[in-house]
């Protein structure tokens, strides 16, 4: 399983970070607190979306 989460969560991560970064930036925040904080939060809901979809593809 772990194989094959790996490159899910690496993709799924990537995505979820530069979105939020992407989100805080438009809103406005320009300093390093809040784009840090963007990329963590994206990071941390990359895990949930990997073990969903992961779950889904080996269909259990």
């Amino acid at each position: 399983m772990f194989r094959l989460a790996l490159p899910i969560f690496l993709m799924a991560a990537t995505t979820l970070m530069g979105v939020a970064v992407v989100a805080v930036l438009t809103a406005g925040f320009d300093t390093t607190r809040p784009i840090v904080a963007a990329a963590v939060v994206g990071f941390v809901a990359a895990l949930p979306v990997t073990w969903a979809v992961v779950r889904a593809l080996r269909g259990s």
